[in-house]
Parts: C-alpha cells; structure tokens; sequence
C-alpha cells in the first residue's frame, strides 16, 4: 500500500460510543473518521441525548442510537446491529465515563461501594464487554480504543474517584492487549489533556485543573478535539499496524512534565 493511504480509513468499519454534543471527543473522532471513508455507527446515552446529537450525524448519513451499559443488553443490541449493518467491524471506539457526583466530589476514601462500581461498571468494565462483543466479528483485526486522562497514573486534584478508575482501565487495555494480540487485534488508551466536554463538566474546579494544564505544557495550551480525533484515526489506520497495549498522550506535553 502506497505510504499516503496508510493513515486512510477508506473502507473500515467503526463503532464510535459516546456522543453526547458537539463537543464529545467521540464525535470529534466520528466527523473525523468519516471525513477519512469509514463506515460508521455511532452511540449516545439514551432517548434524550438523540436530540443533542441527530443533528450532528444526521446530515452526514451516520446512524445513531442509542446505548447505556448499564442496562442489560444495551452493548449486545448495539453490536448487534453494527453487524448487521456493517458486515463486520475494523475499530471500536470507546468514549464513555461517569460517576456519580456524590462520589467524585468527595475523597476518594468517602466514596461508596455502589458509586465505586457503577464507575467502574460504565468506565471501565464496558470496555471488556464491549471487546468481547466485538472480537468475533474483526476477523481481519483491528482497533480497540479508549479513553484515559493522567490522573490515572498521578494524583490530580479534584479528579478523585475517576483516578483509579482510569488507572484500572489502563491496566484493563494492556490486559486486553496481550489476550487479543493472537487475533491482529490492537489495543489502546488514548489519553487527552483536559478538555471541556459533558463529562468533564462534573469534575470540581475543571477551569482550575485547564489553567494549570496550559501553564506547566511545553506548548503551553490546550489540545483540540481534532488534534484528539487525529490521534484515534492514526490508532484505527493501518499506519499504527505495529503498535499495541500503550497508552498514549494528546495533552500538549503536559504528561512530560514534572
């Protein structure tokens, strides 16, 4: 393949979880990857987002529907029926976090065991069941993606109980990367600075934790949602054909720096 189509997505088959609003990396990464060719279906949280989102994948022809993991066979529909639309499937994109505000506005220490494990359920365990979903049906291989921040691997004030759920997703990746390398399937984290989507919109003091984030990166800013999407694209390309179980960091240096 000539050196120039290596990072085309032209042909592939993706599912991309996660749009909330323009503002979602999921749809960063969705407006991106079917610029580049791909094939897409896309996931919201439920009814009521789909009037936030169908108007961003509407016009573009992307089917979207809707998907929580915390309800019993949600991810087995969605997979489901991105096969039976698709064929079959070349990269999954996984942009789902949550916890309850109870629990992420307190220490770590007064977090309860039902916050805990519905954080853990939604951020991180989906993302297995979602590779367990999905596997059968990359019989060429491929790309499973996810998304991390650095306060899995530092402490980072005010992040709280999404650390070590994002510091048990990173493990989670590596894990699946060695039980799904037999199958040319590749699997990472993609870890972004702080941007301000739904998501991130619950932690405390978020503005803090953005000013702080462009004052100690070397390029001294915040990233983009296409310097993000650009990223992923390369992850799901033929390009990253020779990488797997990383996480790796879209944060302007911020993760380099002491």
């Amino acid at each position: 393949m000539p050196s120039h189509l290596l990072t085309s997505l032209a042909g592939k088959k993706g599912l991309i979880l996660g749009l909330a609003n323009e503002h979602s990396i999921a749809w960063g990464c969705t407006r991106l990857a079917h610029a580049m060719g791909a094939q897409l279906l896309t996931t919201c949280l439920n009814e009521k987002s789909l009037r936030f989102v169908e108007p961003l994948t509407q016009p573009l022809g992307i089917p979207l529907v809707a998907c929580n993991v915390e309800e019993a066979g949600s991810l087995e529909q969605v997979v489901a029926q991105a096969v039976a639309q698709m064929g079959a499937l070349d990269f999954v994109i996984h942009s789902i976090a949550w916890a309850p505000l109870e629990d992420l506005h307190g220490q770590v220490i007064d977090s309860s065991s039902l916050g805990f494990a519905r954080a853990m359920e939604v951020s991180c365990h989906s993302f297995a069941i979602l590779a367990k979903l999905c596997a059968p049906h990359m019989t060429q291989g491929g790309s499973m993606l996810t998304m991390s921040y650095l306060g899995a691997d530092e402490a980072v004030p005010h992040y709280g109980l999404m650390g070590p759920v994002k510091a048990a997703l990173e493990s989670l990746v590596r894990y699946m990367a060695l039980e799904l390398g037999a199958r040319n399937i590749r699997v990472h984290a993609v870890s972004p600075g702080p941007i301000l989507t739904r998501a991130a919109s619950g932690i405390e003091a978020f503005d803090d934790l953005m000013q702080n984030a462009m004052h100690k990166a070397p390029l001294s800013r915040l990233v983009t949602l296409d310097e993000i999407a650009q990223l992923c694209a390369f992850l799901c390309s033929d390009a990253s054909s020779g990488m797997t179980g990383q996480t790796l960091y879209v944060d302007a240096g911020c993760h380099a720096v002491a």
